[in-house]
């Protein structure tokens, strides 16, 4: 039984920080490429960060020197450190484990947490 749990989401002013989780179980965690997907009102779902299971990391151009993407293999977490929110910001954000060998590919999603910033 695979899961994929986020937490951490909220409301925040602008400029503030949140720390994002996302737990999964059921799976080699290790291996998994690890992925913050978010999704806006009324817009399309955008990749913001990942990490490969080698910790290289990618982050979209909008969230560079603001995001962290990290991960704890022993504890099957990663985490998405969010500094000077700004209001764009505001998604749902949705964890995604991915991971493709020879002859099969493993896609898992959790079921996304609400990130606000307002004043």
């Amino acid at each position: 039984q695979v899961q994929v749990v986020e937490s951490g989401g909220g409301l925040v002013q602008p400029g503030g920080s949140l720390r994002l989780s996302c737990a999964a179980s059921g799976i080699l965690f290790r291996i998994y490429t690890m992925a913050w997907y978010r999704q806006a009102s009324g817009k399309q779902r955008e990749l913001v960060a990942s990490i490969t299971s080698g910790f290289s990391t990618t982050y979209t151009d909008t969230v560079k020197g603001r995001f962290t993407i990290s991960r704890d293999n022993a504890e099957n977490t990663v985490y998405l450190q969010m500094n000077n929110l700004k209001s764009e910001d505001t998604a749902v954000y949705v964890c995604n484990a991915h991971s493709r060998g020879l002859i099969n590919e493993y896609d898992y999603w959790g079921q996304g947490t609400q990130v606000t910033v307002s004043s």
